[in-house]
């Protein structure tokens, strides 16, 4: 029979509870829980940034990365006194402002953190995300797809700023001026999807449907929308290897990295060398594009 460790740590002042630490979360990289909970806090400067003032869903695995799991949008009861919540659409979400709340949702084995796209109790985007997703499990033609979205959005006047997943796929962050709407940002997705789909019909699809995809990438600008989410930069994810969802720079994507080679062992390391590359990339204006696609004709 397993044995029920029970403990706690203190952080911030406050008492965070730790059970089982040393159950395996990622067996093949040698993960135990206490190792992850290390790792988080070592990651929480830049996880936090990205996850704060948002609506949190996160996926749990109590049993490790090869047991069951379950998406956790409501808050789970009983919640400690530091653990702020906010309700939306009659959802209590946690609200992870801080490293006690970021440690506990480890240690009730939260691997995966995927906030809302805005900010709580408001409906506008906080910065724009294009979601490539592959449909093949293995996708080597991923960095290649993401390299040429990168050129628009440079030929439009963006910056951008690259980043895997941690699973197959990649997302493309361009940090914009607060005040666009979703649905401003999805007429300029759809330009962008339309543009790359015609200049490389044998990479990218906009065909939502799965098996009407063939072995294209899912140029999907329509993610990116209130209610929606994804995976938070710089949160962990359920693979054998540990990856962590990772920014990158544009000559990295150019040398065809492997999501994997972004892991939880390693980016702590990377982080220490070279910070956080969105950090770097100042909000931009989209609105002489928006003047641009609301002419007659353009779409």
């Amino acid at each position: 029979m397993a044995r029920t460790i029970k403990g706690s740590i203190t952080i911030e002042g406050v008492e965070v509870p730790v059970s089982n630490p040393d159950k395996l979360l990622w067996p093949e990289a040698g993960i135990t829980k206490l190792i992850y909970l290390q790792k988080l806090a070592e990651l929480s400067p830049y996880l936090l940034r990205y996850c704060q003032n948002r609506l949190l869903t996160t996926i749990r695995y109590p049993g490790g990365i090869h047991g069951k799991f379950f998406y956790q949008k409501n808050a789970p009861d009983p919640l400690p006194p530091f653990v702020q919540t906010a309700e939306h659409e009659e959802i209590r979400y946690v609200v992870m402002n801080s490293l006690p709340v970021l440690l506990w949702l480890g240690n009730l084995a939260a691997i995966e953190f995927h906030p809302s796209l805005h900010y709580v109790g408001e409906q506008l985007p906080c910065e724009w995300m294009i979601d490539l997703d592959p449909t093949l499990e293995e996708e080597p033609r991923i960095m290649e797809a993401a390299f040429y979205v990168g050129e628009i959005l440079t030929s439009l006047g963006l910056s951008s700023v690259p980043k895997t997943s941690g699973a197959t796929g990649l997302q493309i962050i361009v940090p914009i001026e607060y005040g666009v709407t979703f649905d401003e940002l999805r007429l300029i997705g759809h330009f962008v999807a339309r543009y790359v789909t015609e200049k490389h019909p044998r990479l990218f699809t906009i065909e939502r449907l799965k098996k009407d995809r063939g072995d294209k990438i899912y140029f999907d600008y329509l993610q990116h929308y209130g209610g929606k989410t994804l995976a938070a930069p710089y949160t962990p994810r359920a693979r054998q290897a540990a990856s962590v969802s990772t920014p990158l720079a544009w000559e990295e994507v150019a040398r065809n990295p492997s999501p994997a080679d972004f892991n939880l062992l390693n980016i702590g390391q990377r982080l220490r060398e070279r910070g956080d590359l969105l950090e770097h990339v100042p909000p931009q204006s989209v609105e002489l594009i928006l003047q641009h696609l609301r002419k007659p004709g353009i779409r």
